[in-house]
């Protein structure tokens, strides 16, 4: 009796504790939370795809460049 009492407490209280955060997911402020922080992620993504693209231009002119200079040594 005393451990199905224990059971049900500890369900009743990890439900109490909880419920705030299932109302979170609802309220404007997580909401606004939500979208700044996808907000700051996708330019994170655009900054990091830029950065990269960048890179394999670099890459691509640097060996151009030394195609080039082998081509003038000869």
């Amino acid at each position: 009796m005393s451990n199905s009492m224990g059971i049900a407490s500890v369900f009743v209280l990890s439900s109490l504790l909880l419920s705030p955060l299932a109302m979170a997911e609802e309220s404007p402020a997580f909401v606004a939370r939500n979208a700044e922080f996808a907000a700051v992620h996708q330019e994170a993504r655009d900054a990091v795809a830029a950065n990269k693209a960048e890179t394999v231009k670099d890459a691509k002119q640097t060996a151009s460049k030394v195609s080039v200079d082998a081509n003038a040594d000869s």
